[in-house]
């Protein structure tokens, strides 16, 4: 008798082991982790959005710059943790294909064809060109129309600027620059980024949101970033100008891509088609003050028009060929070797 009622006991213990361990499986089924190097105002108004679409998903928001969340994606490339990588320029995702996996929106079709992603796994969500900030109390009369007034030597030491090997944003400016400053050609531009490091006096700055921070909070005069940074500080009052560099301007999608074999594939596709949606590129456009990707949604008024910006066209296979020569080109110059 007392052999009969172990084993029922060992029985009920292997039961209820096997429910606990099929629920554990099931709230695996129903979480979603995002890695962002996006600020909290703009990721935390879409995810109250989404979760409140999808309330049984259980989101995790984690946040760091983008050099380190590649290194973390390829760290776990083995056994993933994160879903989605959110808000990366295509370049960087397209250096680290091999961590990504193949999903075409069910809104692409509605995406501007100028900004749609020729690559599977990358899906553009907004539009963010690069730009020049000003601290409108700082600048006093000194003019600011676009590259060439930043080797001012007034403003040598208050220019905020972030290291490009660390930053999508920043390696963005440095194509930016490279293009407009060499006439269509980046390997005459070189000089000038030279002569704006000197500039700089020795401060480059390690993250992106130490630029457009630093520019708020009045400790740079000048910042080189992206516009949607910008209008978020310019909405709460910051004393915060946008200047759209008269060389050029080049405008790059933000985007997003899914880590490869991703164990809650399902929800970030999920997430992907939610963010690609007209709702939320109205939310996008109209409250978070970020130029929306998709036709068809009137430009905020926080921004100008994009047929008043001198935009620029890179040619992607010479950004490709040529980031991690730039790349080291720019290390000669910081470190003067």
């Amino acid at each position: 008798m007392k052999n009969t009622i172990k084993l029922l006991l060992v029985s009920l213990l292997i039961v209820i082991s096997i429910i606990s361990c099929s629920n554990k499986k099931e709230e695996n089924i129903n979480n979603l982790v995002i890695y962002t190097p996006a600020t909290r105002f703009f990721i935390d108004r879409l995810v109250k959005d989404f979760k409140e679409q999808n309330p049984d998903i259980n989101v995790e928001i984690i946040i760091a710059g983008t050099a380190e969340i590649i290194k973390r994606i390829d760290a776990e490339k083995n056994d993933p943790l994160g879903d989605i990588f959110f808000t990366a320029n295509e370049n960087i995702l397209k250096y680290n294909s091999n961590l990504f996996e193949e999903y075409v929106s069910t809104n692409a079709d509605n995406i501007y064809d100028d900004y749609r992603s020729k690559e599977k796994y990358i899906t553009g969500f907004m539009l963010s060109p690069s730009v020049i900030i000003v601290n409108t109390n700082l600048i006093k009369d000194i003019k600011i129309e676009g590259y060439n007034d930043l080797l001012n030597p007034a403003l040598k030491g208050q220019i905020a600027f972030n290291d490009p090997t660390t930053s999508s944003s920043s390696f963005e400016q440095l194509v930016n620059m490279l293009y407009v400053m060499g006439n269509g050609n980046p390997e005459n531009g070189w000089d000038y980024v030279a002569k704006l490091y000197a500039n700089l006096d020795g401060k480059l700055l390690s993250s992106s949101s130490a630029v457009y921070k630093g520019v708020a909070d009045s400790e740079y005069a000048v910042g080189l970033t992206y516009e949607s940074a910008a209008v978020n500080y310019i909405n709460t009052g910051s004393p915060i100008s946008i200047v759209y560099m008269k060389e050029g301007v080049l405008i790059k999608p933000h985007s997003m891509a899914i880590i490869k074999n991703a164990k809650n594939l399902e929800n970030a596709k999920k997430f992907v088609d939610y963010m690609t949606s007209y709702n939320t590129q109205k939310v996008i456009n109209d409250e978070l003050f970020t130029r929306a990707i998709v036709k068809n949604i009137e430009g905020s008024k926080m921004h100008i028009p994009l047929e008043n910006i001198n935009d620029i066209k890179e040619d992607e296979v010479v950004v490709d060929k040529n980031k991690d020569a730039w790349l080291e080109k720019f290390k000669n110059i910081v470190t003067g070797s």
